[in-house]
């Protein structure tokens, strides 16, 4: 039997992923495809979850339909991190030889549950035979020092000794409250009622709604996404949960996202293929502008489905499995944005014609951060002088008398003027919708760069004026 390869060092792995990356480029048009999974029944009404008084997102999406994935059971409990009545503990249950990998906030006060998740996922071995995800939400147990890094560590070590494994092999996920920390007993005393409804006959698709809302803040509406691909000729199911609503600007890698495949891939593969589609995807979404000190990105293979195992990064056997998990991340970032706190339009801000492919990404999430072209969005106003400005500011590479913008099909600017055919009416009509693109060329050279992100409206400012009361 061949030895497997332990963890590359850092060079090594930015090696592999760019390895990864031009093995796949034939599928490169693929993998930016933002297609919904074609289904789109909604669950069964599962338990309340989020911020009591909250109206659900006007841009809010149905929960898909989840097959069921072999290898993991989930179940979720009420562990008292909220004073109302709401599910907020969530325990992933996995099959032994569960492969995982994870990408995390680069926050420079990352939380206990994200230093946790580190340390074992880089440990020699790690990643190797994951057993259990234990998620809570309410209390973030970020900036809590020893005692909060003591926390994790014992909620991990109960949840090993009754799954029968080590306490490396449990994943640890946090979300709420900055500086409080973690109670966990408040976990512990719930485990006993974890391993029977692990033991339940729930349906998939009830299983993964609940842990939806179990994961909920100042979310208005739980976030699943769920594809099919296929490994030689066996088809291989992914799917997944995020959460996210405020505090949105993910630098991974208060974003949580957990994706399962039955898929068998080594652990190395799967830290190669999330490093791939990270940056088009969970890095390619803003809501205010923040980063969480706990986004998490988590990945786990677990085998069951039959297919060969992928040991090597480039293995072109997985183009249709990374095409399909672009696809689920892709959903699920945008549904991070259509549930920005207080958000009324879903905006799409593409930029062409830049010098290179980070000063074509540093350009457009200029455009998207900026809480003036936001507002004007909420207003319902084609401000384009806001989009040159945030534009100008970046000191990126932009030919002035060049720069065009459009708004959806409506040219609002070219060759550095306004347009001779611009209509105020055909343009305020435009924007009325729930959906808007802005597309600015800045005519510097040839590279493309799209960052989603929502309007900036008073109810952001409501539900963050009272976020701890």
């Amino acid at each position: 039997m061949s030895k497997t390869p332990s963890k590359p060092g850092p060079k090594a792995s930015q090696k592999i992923e760019q390895a990864f990356e031009k093995a796949l480029d034939p599928f490169a048009s693929a993998l930016k495809r933002a297609t919904r999974p074609a289904a789109a029944e909604p669950a069964a009404t599962p338990p309340a979850g989020g911020k009591p008084g909250l109206k659900v997102s006007p841009l809010a999406v149905p929960f898909p339909t989840m097959p069921p994935v072999g290898g993991v059971e989930i179940a979720t409990a009420r562990a008292g991190f909220y004073k109302h009545e709401r599910d907020d503990l969530v325990v992933f249950r996995f099959a032994r030889g569960t492969s995982c990998a994870g990408v995390f906030t680069r926050h420079k006060v990352g939380s206990a549950p994200v230093d946790w998740c580190k340390k074992q996922l880089g440990a020699s071995e790690g990643g190797k035979d994951v057993r259990a995800l234990v998620v809570n939400a309410g209390c973030a147990n970020a900036f809590t020092g020893k005692a909060g890094a003591d926390a994790a560590r014992r909620t991990a070590s109960e949840v090993a000794k009754r799954f029968g494994c080590r306490q490396r092999d449990v994943m640890l996920a946090s979300t709420g409250v900055i500086g409080v920390v973690l109670d966990d007993k408040k976990i512990v005393a719930r485990l006993p009622e974890i391993e029977h409804a692990l033991d339940g006959d729930l349906s998939p698709t009830e299983q993964w709604a609940r842990a939806g809302r179990g994961i909920m803040t100042t979310d208005t509406f739980p976030k699943g996404s769920y594809a099919e691909a296929e490994i030689e000729g066996y088809k291989v199911r992914i799917a997944g949960i995020a959460k996210g609503s405020g505090m949105i600007a993910p630098d991974m890698a208060t974003m949580l996202a957990f994706i399962v495949t039955d898929a068998d891939i080594h652990p190395n593969v799967l830290r190669a293929l999330l490093g791939l589609h990270v940056r088009t995807t969970f890095n390619s979404v803003t809501v205010d502008g923040d980063t969480s000190t706990n986004d998490t990105c988590l990945l786990f293979a677990t085998g069951a489905s039959g297919a060969p195992r992928i040991g090597r990064v480039g293995d072109r056997r997985l183009k249709s499995f990374s095409a399909a998990l672009d696809k689920v991340m892709l959903d699920l970032a945008h549904q991070l944005v259509r549930d920005g706190e207080g958000a009324t339009k879903f905006v799409k801000v593409t930029v062409d014609g830049a010098a290179s492919p980070a000063s074509a990404r540093k350009l457009a999430k200029s455009i998207a951060d900026s809480p003036l072209v936001k507002t004007a969005i909420a207003g319902e106003d084609a401000n384009w002088g806001r989009v040159v400005m945030a534009v100008g500011k970046t000191e990126e590479p932009v030919d002035r008398d060049r720069l065009a913008i459009r708004f959806g099909p409506h040219q609002a600017a070219v060759d550095g003027a306004p347009s001779p055919t611009y209509d105020e009416a055909k343009m305020s009509a435009y924007m009325r919708n729930p959906e808007i693109d802005i597309t600015v060329d800045v005519a510097s050279g040839r590279a493309s760069a799209t960052v989603w992100t929502c309007d900036l409206t008073k109810g952001y400012i409501e539900i963050n004026g009272d976020y701890r009361s």
